[in-house]
């Protein structure tokens, strides 16, 4: 046999493996009722992972230390109402087997090959290295906190030094890019501090820093303070599910094997069956990283009200650790200070060890719309993924010592994605009318609260834009 006929025959056997090519082998039928439905969970601990870290610790406590209680309703209200439109986008996604940015690329019109969605998807990357260069701040302000390694524990010699560790670190621990590896750490790393945090908001009542019902109703009054609206949007674009993470999470649906076990459409009814049991799946996926992540956000907002505010204290710049580190050492003593900060490292973490892959992903896919690269070719894929893998957390450590302002930073990313929401929603709709098969589509509740979360959307991310641009 000769070496190109030895390597079709790879190719034609390697194929069904490749989770973004859709062929009969990989045809699974779908698990009916929870039990049978849990170990095809997993996407979801990857956007868990991702949403409860950044924006919970840095944004979500920010705003809670800043304004108190009044904004309780809007960490509810924003992390219940994008789930409608994430859910809509993997059903498309698991319909067809194709990623979101391959989705984008198809609303017109066009610039240059790109979609208006996807140069507003560049446009929101680039702030996004902002964002992440926040989060890699956190971890090595925390690490350097423990153990300076250089000089003062604040210093730029330290900082310097733990932010080369925790870029480089990061690239070797996630260069395989394995599904696998990547879905048991992200599991992992949210369990172990998520719970932590919701244990010790919901004790708070049992310490000298109790809030009462009367709080929490207040919170609840669907009300705006006054010189609390910027801190509001940004928290609205980043906490809950963010316009990346809801771009991402149809990578993470398709590399589980959802829409590889649907099968290519051939119209019949049995694939209309296999459709409607995997995208059950996802729905359980998707309302169980719902209430991890809600519950860690509204936790994480309750410490800062709670803790922080009747002090006056507000995270800000390179005191962020040790100004969200009050939030334990005030409730349980000095020695928490330790424990937060071990906690920190896993919460910043988590978001780290999240957003590098599907970081990676995203920007191959548009590399791939823009036809440097054959999204299909497998070899070629992973490639340029790990190229990715290796570059971006290098980026974003540069970022962070450029700037060196970690809840700004988080702050920008998260105005940018509220912005990008809009697109989103625009791409969902368009995509859910040209290409889902109607068959697939949710019932007449889910439909309705569809409609709802994307005007909420769309208002709000109006709102978001024409506060950036200082028009409101």
């Amino acid at each position: 046999m000769s070496a190109h006929a030895a390597a079709a025959a790879h190719r034609e056997v390697a194929a069904p493996e490749d989770p973004y090519r859709l062929t009969k082998d990989g045809i699974m039928e779908p698990p009916v009722g929870w039990r049978h439905s849990l170990r095809h969970l997993g996407p979801g601990l990857i956007l868990s992972a991702s949403i409860v870290g950044s924006g919970e610790l840095i944004v979500t406590t920010t705003l809670g230390a800043t304004v108190g209680f009044a904004l309780l309703w809007m960490v509810i209200f924003s992390t219940f109402v994008k789930v409608a439109v994430q859910v809509e986008l993997a059903r498309w996604c698991i319909s067809t087997g194709q990623p979101a940015l391959t989705g984008y690329n198809k609303v017109g019109p066009k610039i240059f090959g790109l979609s208006w969605i996807n140069l507003l998807w560049a446009l929101m990357a680039l702030s996004k290295v902002l964002q992440m260069g926040g989060v890699v701040g956190g971890v090595a302000l925390a690490l350097s906190i423990m153990m300076p390694l250089v000089g003062e524990p604040m210093g730029s010699a330290s900082l310097g030094l733990w932010t080369a560790i925790v870029a480089l670190g990061s690239i070797a621990l996630l260069y395989s890019n394995k599904y696998s590896r990547i879905e048991h750490g992200a599991g992992l790393l949210v369990v172990v501090f998520s719970f932590i945090t919701i244990g010790i908001a919901f004790g708070l009542p049992f310490t000298p820093f109790a809030y009462s019902m009367d709080d929490i109703a207040g919170g609840l009054s669907l009300a705006i303070p006054v010189g609390a609206i910027g801190a509001a949007i940004a928290m609205f674009g980043i906490t809950g599910v963010g316009a990346d993470e809801l771009t991402f999470y149809t990578y993470w649906c398709i590399e589980k094997g959802y829409a590889r076990h649907v099968g290519p459409n051939d119209g019949s009814e049995a694939w209309q069956r296999r459709a409607k049991g995997w995208i059950r799946v996802m729905y359980k996926d998707a309302f169980l990283s719902w209430v991890i992540y809600t519950f860690g956000t509204i936790a994480f907002f309750i410490m800062g009200a709670a803790v922080l505010h009747p002090q006056g204290v507000v995270p800000q710049g390179n005191e962020m650790i040790t100004a969200l580190s009050r939030m334990y050492t005030d409730t349980l003593g000095e020695w928490a200070g330790l424990v937060f900060l071990m906690g920190a490292v896993v919460v910043l973490g988590s978001t780290l060890w999240a957003a590098v892959p599907s970081w990676s992903r995203m920007y191959v896919n548009l590399l791939a719309e823009l036809k440097v690269l054959d999204w299909h070719d497998t070899a070629a894929r992973l490639r340029w993924i790990r190229g990715f893998t290796i570059g971006l957390p290098l980026v974003w450590g540069l970022a962070y010592l450029f700037m060196r302002s970690p809840v700004l930073m988080v702050q920008i990313g998260g105005v940018a994605t509220g912005i990008f929401l809009l697109a989103v929603v625009v791409a969902v709709w368009h995509l859910r009318r040209t290409e889902t098969d109607p068959r697939l589509y949710g019932g007449g509740l889910f439909n309705a609260l569809l409609v709802v979360s994307s005007i909420a959307i769309v208002l709000l991310g109006i709102y978001t834009g024409l506060a950036a641009f200082k028009l409101v």
